[in-house]
Protein backbone atom coordinates (compact mmCIF):
# COMPACT_ATOMS: atom_id res chain seq x y z
CA UNK A 1 0.00 0.00 0.00
CA UNK A 2 0.97 3.85 -0.59
CA UNK A 3 1.66 5.85 2.54
CA UNK A 4 -2.11 7.16 2.57
CA UNK A 5 -3.26 3.86 2.39
CA UNK A 6 -1.23 2.86 5.34
CA UNK A 7 -2.55 5.51 7.60
CA UNK A 8 -6.01 4.36 6.62
CA UNK A 9 -4.67 1.00 7.93
CA UNK A 10 -3.08 3.08 11.09
CA UNK A 11 -7.04 4.29 11.69
CA UNK A 12 -8.62 0.89 11.66
CA UNK A 13 -6.17 -0.25 14.24
CA UNK A 14 -7.15 2.97 16.39
CA UNK A 15 -11.17 2.09 15.85
CA UNK A 16 -10.50 -1.58 16.61
CA UNK A 17 -8.60 -0.46 19.98
CA UNK A 18 -12.00 1.90 21.00
CA UNK A 19 -14.32 -0.86 19.68
CA UNK A 20 -12.51 -3.05 22.85
CA UNK A 21 -13.41 -0.50 25.43
CA UNK A 22 -16.43 -1.27 27.60
CA UNK A 23 -17.29 2.49 27.01
CA UNK A 24 -16.71 2.56 23.96
CA UNK A 25 -18.08 5.68 21.86
CA UNK A 26 -18.57 3.59 18.42
CA UNK A 27 -18.29 -0.45 17.48
CA UNK A 28 -16.68 -1.05 14.48
CA UNK A 29 -16.09 -4.73 14.50
CA UNK A 30 -14.37 -4.98 11.19
CA UNK A 31 -11.37 -2.87 11.90
CA UNK A 32 -9.61 -5.42 13.63
CA UNK A 33 -10.15 -7.72 10.13
CA UNK A 34 -8.23 -4.57 8.28
CA UNK A 35 -5.70 -4.95 10.68
CA UNK A 36 -4.83 -8.45 10.74
CA UNK A 37 -4.92 -8.33 6.74
CA UNK A 38 -2.77 -5.46 6.55
CA UNK A 39 -0.07 -6.90 9.37
CA UNK A 40 0.18 -10.21 7.58
CA UNK A 41 0.96 -8.64 4.48
CA UNK A 42 3.97 -6.80 5.88
CA UNK A 43 5.67 -8.23 8.78
CA UNK A 44 6.77 -4.65 10.55
CA UNK A 45 3.12 -3.30 9.97
CA UNK A 46 1.83 -4.00 13.43
CA UNK A 47 4.96 -2.41 15.18
CA UNK A 48 3.92 0.43 17.54
CA UNK A 49 4.46 4.27 17.60
CA UNK A 50 3.98 7.90 19.18
CA UNK A 51 1.15 8.00 16.53
CA UNK A 52 -1.85 5.89 18.20
CA UNK A 53 -1.04 8.07 21.44
CA UNK A 54 -1.04 11.09 19.34
CA UNK A 55 -3.99 10.78 17.35
CA UNK A 56 -6.66 8.83 19.11
CA UNK A 57 -8.38 10.83 20.91
CA UNK A 58 -9.45 12.79 17.59
CA UNK A 59 -9.81 9.61 15.98
CA UNK A 60 -12.20 8.33 18.27
CA UNK A 61 -13.95 12.22 18.56
CA UNK A 62 -14.26 12.48 14.76
CA UNK A 63 -15.75 8.84 13.66
CA UNK A 64 -18.55 9.36 16.53
CA UNK A 65 -19.36 13.05 15.51
CA UNK A 66 -19.28 12.08 11.79
CA UNK A 67 -21.49 8.49 12.73
CA UNK A 68 -23.72 10.92 14.26
CA UNK A 69 -23.65 13.47 11.28
CA UNK A 70 -24.78 10.70 8.77
CA UNK A 71 -27.58 9.18 11.06
CA UNK A 72 -29.09 12.19 11.76
CA UNK A 73 -28.96 13.62 7.75
CA UNK A 74 -32.38 12.62 6.88
CA UNK A 75 -30.68 12.15 3.35
CA UNK A 76 -31.23 8.47 1.53
CA UNK A 77 -28.37 9.31 -0.86
CA UNK A 78 -24.96 9.25 0.98
CA UNK A 79 -21.25 9.91 -0.25
CA UNK A 80 -18.05 9.48 1.66
CA UNK A 81 -14.85 10.66 0.34
CA UNK A 82 -12.03 8.71 1.43
CA UNK A 83 -14.05 6.39 2.62
CA UNK A 84 -11.18 4.73 3.81
CA UNK A 85 -11.46 1.58 6.03
CA UNK A 86 -14.01 2.39 8.16
CA UNK A 87 -17.22 0.28 7.37
CA UNK A 88 -20.26 2.75 7.81
CA UNK A 89 -22.10 0.47 5.21
CA UNK A 90 -22.11 -2.64 7.54
CA UNK A 91 -21.78 -0.84 11.15
CA UNK A 92 -24.69 1.57 11.36
CA UNK A 93 -28.23 1.23 11.16
CA UNK A 94 -29.13 3.08 7.75
CA UNK A 95 -32.98 3.71 7.17
CA UNK A 96 -34.45 1.72 4.72
CA UNK A 97 -33.54 2.92 0.75
CA UNK A 98 -30.02 4.31 1.69
CA UNK A 99 -27.61 4.47 -1.19
CA UNK A 100 -24.45 5.12 0.25
CA UNK A 101 -21.03 5.69 -2.38
CA UNK A 102 -17.94 5.10 -0.99
CA UNK A 103 -14.78 6.93 -3.23
CA UNK A 104 -11.04 6.26 -1.99
CA UNK A 105 -8.09 4.92 -4.46
CA UNK A 106 -8.74 1.45 -6.17
CA UNK A 107 -6.20 -0.56 -4.45
CA UNK A 108 -7.44 0.67 -1.09
CA UNK A 109 -11.12 -0.24 -2.01
CA UNK A 110 -10.14 -3.56 -3.17
CA UNK A 111 -8.01 -4.51 -0.06
CA UNK A 112 -10.80 -3.58 1.54
CA UNK A 113 -13.95 -5.45 0.01
CA UNK A 114 -11.30 -8.78 -0.44
CA UNK A 115 -11.58 -8.48 3.63
CA UNK A 116 -15.05 -8.08 3.60
CA UNK A 117 -15.53 -10.46 1.06
CA UNK A 118 -13.58 -13.40 3.60
CA UNK A 119 -15.90 -12.49 6.19
CA UNK A 120 -19.48 -12.80 4.15
CA UNK A 121 -20.13 -9.30 5.49
CA UNK A 122 -23.73 -7.77 4.39
CA UNK A 123 -24.29 -4.13 4.14
CA UNK A 124 -26.68 -2.46 6.07
CA UNK A 125 -27.68 -0.02 2.98
CA UNK A 126 -27.10 -0.19 -0.73
CA UNK A 127 -23.27 -0.04 -0.93
CA UNK A 128 -21.73 1.43 -4.15
CA UNK A 129 -17.59 1.34 -4.11
CA UNK A 130 -15.97 3.94 -6.41
CA UNK A 131 -12.98 3.24 -6.87
CA UNK A 132 -11.10 7.45 -8.07
CA UNK A 133 -8.49 9.25 -7.32
CA UNK A 134 -9.98 12.14 -5.67
CA UNK A 135 -7.57 14.60 -7.43
CA UNK A 136 -9.06 13.82 -10.67
CA UNK A 137 -12.19 13.74 -12.42
CA UNK A 138 -14.02 11.69 -9.53
CA UNK A 139 -17.53 13.91 -10.40
CA UNK A 140 -17.69 11.55 -13.37
CA UNK A 141 -17.13 8.72 -11.59
CA UNK A 142 -19.58 9.16 -9.21
CA UNK A 143 -22.14 9.99 -11.78
CA UNK A 144 -21.66 6.80 -13.86
CA UNK A 145 -21.62 5.22 -10.54
CA UNK A 146 -24.98 6.20 -10.32
CA UNK A 147 -25.22 9.18 -7.73
CA UNK A 148 -28.18 11.40 -8.32
CA UNK A 149 -27.09 15.23 -8.25
CA UNK A 150 -31.05 16.22 -7.97
CA UNK A 151 -31.01 14.49 -4.50
CA UNK A 152 -30.35 15.31 -1.21
CA UNK A 153 -26.81 14.14 -0.36
CA UNK A 154 -25.05 13.25 2.56
CA UNK A 155 -21.08 14.33 2.25
CA UNK A 156 -18.25 13.37 4.08
CA UNK A 157 -15.29 13.88 4.29
CA UNK A 158 -12.98 12.70 6.58
CA UNK A 159 -9.09 12.63 7.01
CA UNK A 160 -8.45 13.57 3.28
CA UNK A 161 -8.36 17.71 3.34
CA UNK A 162 -4.86 17.96 4.85
CA UNK A 163 -3.51 15.84 2.36
CA UNK A 164 -4.26 17.75 -0.05
CA UNK A 165 -2.61 21.21 -1.31
CA UNK A 166 -5.55 24.21 -1.32
CA UNK A 167 -6.02 24.29 -5.01
CA UNK A 168 -6.81 20.61 -4.61
CA UNK A 169 -9.14 20.59 -1.49
CA UNK A 170 -10.71 23.88 -3.34
CA UNK A 171 -11.50 22.31 -6.57
CA UNK A 172 -12.89 18.82 -4.28
CA UNK A 173 -15.58 21.52 -2.37
CA UNK A 174 -16.01 23.13 -5.32
CA UNK A 175 -16.87 19.34 -7.00
CA UNK A 176 -19.03 18.89 -3.61
CA UNK A 177 -21.31 21.75 -4.40
CA UNK A 178 -21.57 21.58 -8.45
CA UNK A 179 -23.23 18.23 -7.69
CA UNK A 180 -25.65 18.81 -4.45
CA UNK A 181 -28.94 19.76 -4.65
CA UNK A 182 -30.71 22.25 -1.75
CA UNK A 183 -31.12 20.07 1.81
CA UNK A 184 -28.04 18.52 1.32
CA UNK A 185 -25.59 18.19 4.07
CA UNK A 186 -21.25 18.27 4.25
CA UNK A 187 -18.88 17.47 7.43
CA UNK A 188 -15.38 17.23 7.27
CA UNK A 189 -12.45 18.23 10.05
CA UNK A 190 -12.12 21.59 10.30
CA UNK A 191 -9.58 23.99 12.76
CA UNK A 192 -6.67 25.43 10.63
CA UNK A 193 -4.59 26.51 13.64
CA UNK A 194 -4.81 23.01 15.76
CA UNK A 195 -3.87 21.37 12.15
CA UNK A 196 -0.54 23.83 11.95
CA UNK A 197 0.49 22.62 15.73
CA UNK A 198 0.18 19.31 15.48
CA UNK A 199 1.88 19.17 12.08
CA UNK A 200 4.55 21.13 13.48
CA UNK A 201 4.50 18.41 16.51
CA UNK A 202 4.52 15.64 14.18
CA UNK A 203 7.79 16.85 12.79
CA UNK A 204 9.49 16.70 15.49
CA UNK A 205 9.22 13.12 16.02
CA UNK A 206 11.45 11.01 13.63
CA UNK A 207 9.11 8.12 13.81
CA UNK A 208 5.85 10.31 12.29
CA UNK A 209 7.80 12.15 10.21
CA UNK A 210 6.60 10.47 6.99
CA UNK A 211 2.99 11.31 7.80
CA UNK A 212 4.01 14.88 7.75
CA UNK A 213 5.39 14.90 4.78
CA UNK A 214 2.23 13.51 2.72
CA UNK A 215 0.17 16.64 4.42
CA UNK A 216 -0.15 19.66 1.75
CA UNK A 217 -2.46 21.58 4.43
CA UNK A 218 -5.54 21.49 2.97
CA UNK A 219 -8.60 24.17 2.39
CA UNK A 220 -7.60 26.36 5.50
CA UNK A 221 -9.64 29.11 6.65
CA UNK A 222 -11.05 30.00 3.03
CA UNK A 223 -13.33 26.71 3.39
CA UNK A 224 -15.99 29.02 4.98
CA UNK A 225 -16.25 31.50 2.38
CA UNK A 226 -15.79 28.95 -0.09
CA UNK A 227 -19.25 27.08 1.00
CA UNK A 228 -21.14 30.41 1.97
CA UNK A 229 -20.28 31.78 -1.21
CA UNK A 230 -22.27 28.91 -2.71
CA UNK A 231 -25.65 29.10 -0.61
CA UNK A 232 -24.07 26.47 2.30
CA UNK A 233 -24.76 27.77 6.06
CA UNK A 234 -21.99 26.45 8.03
CA UNK A 235 -21.28 25.60 11.43
CA UNK A 236 -18.31 24.76 13.25
CA UNK A 237 -17.93 22.86 16.43
CA UNK A 238 -14.79 22.33 18.35
CA UNK A 239 -14.04 18.78 19.65
CA UNK A 240 -13.97 20.13 23.49
CA UNK A 241 -17.99 21.34 23.45
CA UNK A 242 -18.04 17.96 22.82
CA UNK A 243 -16.49 16.55 26.07
CA UNK A 244 -18.96 16.75 28.37
CA UNK A 245 -21.52 14.83 25.60
CA UNK A 246 -18.67 11.62 25.01
CA UNK A 247 -17.16 12.19 28.60
CA UNK A 248 -14.00 11.78 27.08
CA UNK A 249 -11.05 14.68 27.77
CA UNK A 250 -11.24 16.52 24.47
CA UNK A 251 -8.34 16.55 21.81
CA UNK A 252 -7.04 19.68 19.86
CA UNK A 253 -9.22 20.10 17.03
CA UNK A 254 -12.69 21.00 15.25
CA UNK A 255 -14.94 19.99 12.47
CA UNK A 256 -17.66 21.80 10.14
CA UNK A 257 -20.92 20.79 9.25
CA UNK A 258 -23.07 22.95 6.46
CA UNK A 259 -26.49 22.56 4.81
CA UNK A 260 -27.14 24.00 1.44
CA UNK A 261 -30.09 26.18 1.90
CA UNK A 262 -29.99 27.66 -1.66
CA UNK A 263 -30.03 25.43 -4.81
CA UNK A 264 -29.81 29.07 -6.60
CA UNK A 265 -26.39 29.91 -5.71
CA UNK A 266 -24.58 26.44 -4.64
CA UNK A 267 -22.92 26.10 -8.90
CA UNK A 268 -22.00 30.05 -8.58
CA UNK A 269 -18.69 30.95 -9.39
CA UNK A 270 -16.77 32.99 -6.28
Amino acid sequence: MNGVARTAVGAARLRARESERPDRLFEDPYAGAFVAAADAGSPDAGRGSGAGDLFSAHLVFRTRFFDDHLSGSGCDQVVLLAAGLDARAFRLDWPPGVRLFELDLPELLAFKDGVLRGLAATARCQRVPVPVDLRGDWPGSLRAAGFDPARPTAWLIEGLLIYLSPAEAGRLLDGVCALSAAGSRLAFEHDPAAAAVLAERVRTMPELRRIATLWKGGPGADAVARLTARGWRTRTVEAAALAARYGRPAPRGGFLTAVLSDADHHNSPE
